[in-house]
């Protein structure tokens, strides 16, 4: 495992995932490259002919699975799922996360939160001690969006961070705009102390969306890295 690259322990922590998947079984996809994993060898299995149903968390996800003929629907058709598998851009030995770096944080935390388990995979690079290394990313409104702005400087802040807050731009040089059409901007604070406050604190502001720190909402995460596969919190 010592040459592991990123990409294969992705793909790593993906297989050990597929492991938890029952017939029958209906699945919340995630969004991003880990996920990407996870979905390709579900398709795999559906080929084999594992019957599950998925409720894709971002268009993206969805011409993926579609492509792979995975049985899909909606999540307002599917309110109640019994597993979602996702990734995450950072996470702690407390099981929260920041995640939102796809640009899906909000469609992920709908579907995660309509789960019984949501089990997160990594590479081990992901693992960190304090939050807040990888950007914040939150969904907010384009309208008032200088004052919604202004407003998530003021309670950081308060919450104990400090750091440019940046509105998110795609290649073209525009703003990114979610599947939900609206914008996201990332939050480069470096270190989160408390991210219940800050999570509480952005959720007031009218103007905010969803942010993308998930705190209480993944049952377990598989990390794959140089040393193996390592399990934190629970999978069952």
């Amino acid at each position: 495992m010592a040459a592991l690259s990123p990409d294969d322990a992705k793909k790593a922590a993906a297989e050990r995932a597929l492991e938890l998947v029952r017939p029958g079984m209906k699945l919340g996809l995630g969004t991003g490259s880990t996920a990407t994993h996870f979905v390709n060898l579900l398709g795999a299995r559906v080929a084999e002919g594992l019957d599950v149903l998925c409720v894709p968390t971002s268009e993206r996800t969805r011409t993926q699975a579609a492509a792979l003929s995975i049985p899909l629907a909606t999540i307002d058709e599917q309110p109640e799922l019994d597993l979602t598998i996702d990734g995450a851009d950072e996470f702690d030995r407390d099981l929260r996360l920041i995640k939102g770096g796809g640009g899906a944080h909000l469609r992920e935390k709908i579907v995660a939160m309509a789960s019984k388990r949501m089990i997160v995979i990594v590479d081990s690079s992901k693992l960190v001690a304090v939050l807040g290394k990888f950007p914040l990313p939150v969904e907010v409104t384009p309208f008032g969006l200088k004052a919604t702005l202004a407003l998530m400087t003021k309670e950081a802040k308060a919450a104990g961070c400090e750091g440019r807050i940046e509105i998110r731009k795609n290649p073209s040089g525009h703003p990114y705009v979610s599947d939900n059409g609206n914008h996201i901007v990332d939050c480069f604070f470096g270190s989160i102390s408390d991210p219940e406050a800050l999570a509480a604190r952005f959720a007031a502001i009218p103007g905010v969306v969803e942010h993308g720190l998930f705190l209480g909402i993944a049952k377990g995460v598989i990390s794959a890295g140089p040393q193996g596969i390592e399990i934190f919190g629970h999978l069952d």
